[in-house]
């Protein structure tokens, strides 16, 4: 007798999604180790900051203003050597108020000098997660792309930031629950499969 076998197999990539939470907002010493940076460092006037929410999250606000040469506000975390050479790109979850931000990376200890650059837009009021590939790191220098550069060494992150910038003068406020490092597939694939007949 003929018998037509039909199978449905969980098939996940090769490479199986694992993932490093590198910071957890609603950890209170995840929060504290975060700190702003704005262009007051170049004489501009936007201010920024990071705090906690009594939900478990952190909100980085303030305002962008144009004033005196500026036009960016910024929160970096302190400095420590994380090792995110296994990893693919990072994974944030947020909400956000529209704008447009970015997500930086140093390599090294210093107050100034290069910075990896991504930026990723939000949704006004929604919750989403943004995850970002390294390979797409741009090198800047004060916010300019900077042409022969090392690449990233994901081997030697120090710190992690987040930034607004780009003329986008006025109030913003993006709220983010957690950071992490992912590699491999985002999500197991479901496929069926269907074994012929066989004839006699």
């Amino acid at each position: 007798m003929s018998v037509l076998l039909i199978a449905t197999l969980l098939s996940v990539d090769a490479h199986a999604e694992y993932a490093l939470r590198l910071y957890d907002f609603s950890n209170e010493d995840d929060v504290e180790a975060w700190y702003a940076i704005n262009d007051g460092v170049m004489g501009g006037i936007s201010s920024g900051r990071i705090s906690r929410t009594d939900e478990g999250t952190v909100t980085f606000e303030g305002r962008v203003s144009l004033e005196n040469n500026g036009g960016f506000a910024s929160v970096r975390s302190t400095p420590r050597k994380t090792d995110l050479g296994a990893y693919d790109g990072l994974r944030l979850n947020v909400r956000g108020d529209g704008q447009r931000y970015k997500i930086n990376l140093k390599t090294d200890g210093s107050f100034d000098g290069l910075l990896y650059r991504i930026a990723f837009d939000t949704q006004v009021g929604r919750w989403q997660t943004v995850e970002v590939p390294f390979g797409k790191f741009e090198p800047t220098y004060r916010g300019r792309v900077i042409d022969g550069a090392p690449a990233l060494d994901l081997t030697n992150v120090t710190s992690l930031g987040l930034m607004i910038s780009d003329k986008q003068a006025g109030p913003f406020a993006l709220e983010v629950r957690w950071i992490d490092a992912f590699a491999g597939a985002t999500k197991p694939r479901i496929r069926s499969t269907t074994t012929q007949p066989e004839h006699p």
